[in-house]
């Protein structure tokens, strides 16, 4: 088997759970392309608000154009970088959704075997912890290989410089680790599929 190469570039399709412009899981995605590592670019989805409710009468087709997008954007992703709030205790509904779309058709999903790792930023204490844990589950579930996380950025109205790095060096270095971890991810399972 031939070994995977540590010098190819990895593409990182950043996902932030917020629809809201100024989300801190945005500006955590941000931070988060200050942190890759050499080689590797981030890549953001940004269309989770054009995606329809998930409705399985809807997998006959046509597909829908959001969809077809979103499912393309994880395909031609090396790994999935999912940045998610924290709404009632949960991940937001409109990440669920996209998940729940990115998970079908079952057997060739795009997630199927995507090396993923989930990160969150809020305002309060836990920094997205539970929503996180929910994430990594959903992930696990749709066919996607955990591979980070979950790495919290509590006070996150705080959290970011004027640069949009984080400003704790050591959730920086943990996000720095993260990133290490997933792209490695990328290699072992490129490594594999040849």
């Amino acid at each position: 088997m031939p070994s995977p190469d540590p010098a190819r570039p990895r593409t990182v399709l950043g996902v932030a759970g917020s629809l809201r412009r100024a989300s801190v899981n945005r500006a955590l995605l941000a931070a988060a392309g200050h942190e890759l590592p050499t080689g590797a670019r981030l890549v953001v989805y940004d269309d989770l608000a054009a995606l329809p409710p998930f409705d399985e009468d809807a997998e006959a087709g046509p597909v829908h154009p959001a969809v077809a997008g979103l499912r393309a954007a994880i395909a031609a992703a090396d790994v999935l970088l999912v940045a998610t709030p924290e709404y009632n205790a949960s991940l937001p509904g409109v990440l669920k959704n996209a998940l729940d779309w990115a998970s079908r058709p079952h057997g060739s999903a795009a997630l199927a075997g995507k090396p993923a790792a989930a990160v969150g930023a809020g305002p309060g204490p836990s920094g997205a912890a539970t929503a996180q844990a929910d994430l990594l589950r959903v992930l696990a579930r749709a066919g996607a290989v955990a591979s980070g996380g979950p790495l919290p950025v509590p006070a996150a109205f705080r959290a970011f410089g004027e640069d949009g790095r984080l400003l704790d060096p050591e959730r920086r270095a943990a996000l720095a680790d993260l990133l290490r971890a997933l792209c490695a991810a990328a290699g072992t399972r490129s490594g594999a599929a040849a």
